[in-house]
């Protein structure tokens, strides 16, 4: 005599422990489907014995608590994100089941983009789109699949074509690209809809287990609260207003056709990843000097100016050459649309630690080529720290009286020189003579290097010179 035994997929945590409140219960609303998905999938999971495999991306709105639940791997992602941050999960684990989990606001409006990317690249994912015509945690908003007529908090009067547009058929879309395999459209609102919703459910995970590629399941459910019906009314509004509009039905199944493959993570060399990123061209780091490392106190630096004083490339070379001592560097560039003459500045953070942000908001070291750089950026150097003013352009004196300032004729200097664009380097130069930071003569092997235009490295090593020259002679203490 066999004996059924009715009981909570293993894949479902036994107490939902992440959860406020009750940890027995879900926090999903009384005739949500949500509840009746989860319940599929995880129960797919287990019968396929996936889920040490499996790892969830749910983005904002309801779906965003799937990790109360799974007992899976489980990443949050940014609104309507999660095929993207889908795409990042299953080309660098190739043989984990990556399943976006995501409603209609979220993926038919906020996240179109990101679908229809990842669902072209027929990137190894499952998406599970859970369609319930509005956007039901965040107040009842119209979303891009609400009906026609279909009255939200955003639609008082109905859904109108003249002034929201028509709903969006996701599948549809889905299934007129070439890379996707399988995309279906079930539904919730009775049994025989349920039982249809497992299969799609387990045909498009086991393809993704046979390494087919993309596949799409939109899932027509229930939101009560949101449509301000009971349960019983909810299912009638699937079966009586939505499925005339969203047909359930396979739009594409290509799964016997397609051969199974998988994208093999690759390993790439040191060697590989410096020549790729041009990073091998600065040649072998300066000797390793401990007591160096050790005592270097992490310094930031903010360069700034406008398009063409080459404020970029200072901070570059800057982090070029700490890289080279052995240090953990970080460079961020930020600019304005403009090729030249825009605003432009770079943050630079230099430390014998790990680097946890490339943002620098209070530099230890200020540069400003610029009236308007000095202006907005004055403020924002840390008591005690330096700010270099380019005075050849910048007329006023610096309105702070606890930090460091140091005027310095830069465009001046390069102009001299013959070298009207070499101001960066003349900066460099004379920072590097001031400070004591990094050895001058590293500074000069490396400039040449990280300079994209070769012929014109000699030329600046000779700005680098000048601007320590210039520090000697003028700065006391420094001769």
């Amino acid at each position: 005599m066999s004996t059924n035994i009715l009981e909570k997929p293993a894949t479902f945590y036994d107490h939902f422990e992440r959860k406020g409140g009750p940890k027995d219960t879900t926090h999903y609303c009384p005739g949500c489907g949500h509840g009746n998905v989860h319940k599929l999938i995880a129960e797919t999971l287990d019968e396929m014995k996936l889920a040490d495999r499996a790892v969830f991306v749910s983005p904002v709105g309801c779906s965003v608590f799937a990790y109360y639940y799974f007992d899976t791997g489980n990443i949050q992602a940014a609104h309507g994100r999660a095929p993207a941050v889908g795409t990042g999960v299953q080309r660098t684990l190739p043989h984990s089941i990556v399943i976006s989990y995501q409603g209609d606001g979220d993926l038919a409006s906020i996240g179109t983009a990101e679908i229809i990317h990842a669902a072209n690249r027929g990137e190894h994912m499952t998406v599970f789109f859970v369609n319930n015509a509005i956007y039901g945690m965040t107040g009842g908003q119209m979303a891009a699949t609400s009906l026609m007529g279909q009255k939200t908090v955003t639609s008082p009067y109905g859904r109108n074509e003249d002034n929201e547009g028509f709903p969006i058929h996701m599948a549809e879309m889905i299934a007129t690209l070439q890379a996707p395999v399988f995309v279906a459209r079930c539904h919730l609102a009775d049994l025989k809809g349920i039982m249809n919703t497992r299969k799609c459910v387990r045909k498009a995970i086991q393809a993704q287990v046979d390494g087919k590629g993309f596949t799409f399941v939109e899932i027509l459910s229930p939101c009560p609260t949101g449509w301000k019906m009971d349960t019983h009314a909810a299912c009638e509004f699937i079966a009586k207003d939505m499925l005339p509009v969203f047909p359930d039905k396979v739009f594409k199944d290509e799964i016997a056709d397609r051969p199974g493959h998988r994208r093999e993570h690759r390993e790439y060399s040191d060697e590989e990843v410096l020549e790729s990123l041009e990073l091998g061209m600065l040649g072998e780091p300066f000797p390793y000097d401990k007591k160096f490392i050790d005592e270097f106190k992490t310094m930031h630096f903010k360069f700034a100016g406008f398009g063409g004083q080459g404020v970029l490339t200072a901070g570059a070379i800057l982090a070029a050459v700490a890289m080279q001592e052995n240090l953990q560097v970080s460079w961020i560039p930020s600019y304005g649309p403009e090729m030249r003459g825009g605003t432009a500045n770079c943050s630079v953070v230099l430390s014998h630690e790990p680097i946890g942000s490339p943002m620098v908001v209070k530099p230890d070291v200020l540069a400003v080529m610029n009236d308007p750089s000095m202006d907005a950026f004055e403020e924002t150097v840390k008591p005690g720290g330096l700010m270099i003013v380019n005075s050849t352009i910048i007329a006023r004196k610096a309105k702070r009286t606890d930090i460091e300032v140091l005027y310095i004729p830069l465009t001046e200097i390069a102009d001299k020189l013959g070298l009207k664009a070499s101001a960066n380097m003349v900066l460099l130069g004379a920072y590097v003579e001031y400070s004591k930071l990094l050895p001058l003569d590293h500074l000069k092997h490396i400039v040449p290097k990280g300079i994209k235009r070769k012929q014109l490295g000699e030329q600046n090593i000779v700005a680098v010179e000048a601007g320590a020259k210039w520090v000697r002679e003028n700065v006391p203490g420094r001769a």
